[in-house]
């Protein structure tokens, strides 16, 4: 078993390298808390639809909760997933000089002990899907079938993003499941606008794994758009804003929401903008500068709610 003190390549001195106990590293890092943007990219969607949803309905009064329950969900169901990913991939990570110091690779845990803390997160995040109605408890368990393939899907085809979308775009439907009981048409054009949202910038992201991706077969959308990566955004990127809008106009969405959403695109057309697919350093910087694009975003779609009940 190696030093579970290691640390692992792409994410260095966070807090849990320097405070966490050092039996629970390797578990923290498997769950990604040293670097918890893939969570926040995963709650976006769940906060643009519950606050979007509570507009339509004109009642706020249950927002709050639903927006603390959510974060919850979203960060242990995304350290469930990435334990999951890890499992699958870890000879792939082996390959890979980002991902090799990872835990699984690394020999820091087993696949037992990975599996078992796999299934420890997902029975909180079951814990908190309880909380809700029958609809959306059945539309979360859903999206565990999702998440099962998405890690065999860079094996077999160009468009694993896609399949990431479908898995972290969820949220879009989780609110209106939540607060009417149902998924209608402005919650599947809300779907629909965070999935080409997810493959941009996930493209983005790939782009640092590029070339051992392409030493060891592994397919991505990166490797598919090469030098053609900023065309392909601006395509994905405009679908999520148009899509996007398409959802506000269905809810009948007023003008923070609206503010919100040019604010969001705005910073997309600024990602596109800056990218070099060649520097990976910015690459990471850019995909983790979505969180404050899906926040400004949010903003607005929670302004609006409150405005609509006042």
């Amino acid at each position: 078993m190696s030093d579970t003190s290691a640390r692992v390549a792409d994410s260095t001195d966070n807090w849990v390298d320097t405070r966490a106990p050092q039996w629970a590293r390797p578990y923290l890092r498997l769950s990604r808390f040293d670097r918890p943007i893939g969570s926040w990219l995963l709650l976006m969607p769940c906060w643009w639809s519950a606050a979007l949803a509570a507009g339509m309905a004109h009642d706020v009064r249950g927002l709050p909760l639903t927006i603390v329950l959510f974060f919850i969900g979203a960060f242990v169901m995304r350290g469930a997933g990435c334990t999951w990913n890890d499992i699958t991939d870890r000879d792939l990570d082996d390959k890979v000089e980002r991902t090799r110091s990872r835990p699984l690779p690394s020999g820091q845990v087993s696949a037992k002990q990975a599996l078992a803390f796999m299934v420890a997160q997902a029975l909180i995040g079951l814990v908190v899907l309880l909380q809700f109605n029958r609809f959306a408890i059945l539309t979360g368990i859903a999206s565990l079938l999702i998440v099962a393939i998405y890690p065999f899907m860079k094996r077999i085809t160009w468009w694993p993003q896609i399949v990431l979308g479908l898995a972290f775009s969820w949220g879009a439907l989780m609110g209106f499941a939540v607060t009417f009981g149902r998924i209608d048409v402005t919650a599947l054009v809300l779907y629909a606008g965070a999935i080409s949202w997810v493959i941009g910038y996930d493209t983005i992201y790939a782009h640092q794994d590029a070339e051992d991706d392409a030493l060891i077969g592994i397919k991505s959308t990166a490797r598919l758009f090469g030098a053609h990566t900023h065309q392909a955004l601006i395509l994905f990127y405009g679908l999520a804003v148009l899509l996007i809008g398409v959802a506000l106009a269905s809810g009948d969405a007023r003008w923070p929401a609206w503010l919100g959403l040019g604010a969001f695109a705005v910073h997309l057309a600024s990602q596109i903008g800056r990218l070099n697919i060649s520097d990976g350093d910015l690459c990471k910087r850019l995909f983790y500068s979505n969180r404050d694009a899906g926040l400004l975003l949010f903003a607005g779609l929670l302004a609006d709610a409150v405005m609509r009940t006042a």
